[in-house]
């Protein structure tokens, strides 16, 4: 005789507890869950106004103790946020080596090291990475398939790139030794071919600080080809990488349910597995 009822285990009260804070933590389709998630971000902007006030001297004079005070608010806030979110996840190392994974662990260690080196803590605009989950807590689907279209363009193209930015630096290495053949003296500023790199390099790049310039005929002649041949290198790697985009078709909606084992967001609507690592969403 056959037993249809096959009974499910009960979770314990700590794994109910578990679910729940990453269900708050990690998800935004739950009231609570995007409350969480607003409450973060207005936490994350007024970190960063904080410490972008207290480099205002003035400001610093007046509300300087306030500021600090503030600041470690702040930071123990983020690490108790940072403490529940490992401890939530059923992988958390997969969550401690991702993408916001790093950026959260580096949003809270500059405040940490201040106690050691001195004006550390002006690191923690770091924090600002963290508002990126904006595009996944207010459902700007659009926005995060444009960004996983970008993300796979440069995959594709990276080899293309590197060969590119090979051929840029041999092109730098000659151009920044001929120029010190055709400069090399102290008066114009190519006091040697490392020097006269640099000098390749800003002027490629059409930035042109001027700290360095070229005195003779032949080095302004060599010079004007260099400010011309910038233009089209720039050409370059936007072709390369709008062409990947052409090819690049992604048109599915993504949900924000992150994935309990391994973090990872970007799932299909009707996705019932993680699509990374295959635990059961």
């Amino acid at each position: 005789m056959s037993n249809n009822n096959i009974s499910t285990p009960t979770p314990s009260p700590v794994q109910r507890w578990r679910d729940q804070t990453h269900q708050i933590i990690f998800e935004a389709d739950t009231f609570w869950g995007k409350t969480f998630d607003i409450a973060l971000l207005v936490f994350i902007l007024g970190s960063v106004i904080a410490v972008m006030l207290e480099t205002v001297d003035p400001i610093q004079a007046r509300l300087g103790k306030l500021l600090f005070i503030l600041e470690w608010v702040f930071t123990i806030f983020f690490t108790i946020e940072y403490i529940l979110r490992i401890w939530c996840v059923n992988k958390p190392w997969k969550y401690i080596t991702s993408f916001f994974g790093v950026v959260d662990l580096l949003s809270i260690l500059p405040s940490y090291l201040s106690l050691i080196f001195t004006g550390t803590h002006y690191l923690v605009v770091i924090r600002a990475f963290r508002l990126m989950r904006v595009f996944r807590i207010f459902k700007l689907g659009h926005f995060l398939n444009e960004s996983s279209g970008i993300m796979e363009a440069l995959k594709a193209s990276r080899a293309k790139i590197t060969v590119f930015l090979l051929f840029i630096s041999l092109v730098v290495v000659i151009l920044g030794s001929l120029m010190y053949l055709v400069e090399g003296d102290a008066d114009s500023g190519f006091t040697s071919i490392p020097r006269s790199i640099y000098w390749a390099i800003v002027t490629l790049t059409t930035v042109g600080y001027g700290d360095i310039t070229p005195s003779t005929s032949l080095g302004q002649f060599i010079s004007a080809c260099v400010m011309v041949l910038g233009y089209a290198v720039i050409a370059v790697p936007t072709g390369i990488v709008t062409a990947e985009l052409t090819e690049v078709k992604r048109k599915q909606e993504f949900t924000t349910i992150s994935c309990p084992s391994c973090s990872n967001e970007g799932h299909d609507p009707d996705a019932t597995y993680c699509k990374f690592c295959g635990e059961k969403l």
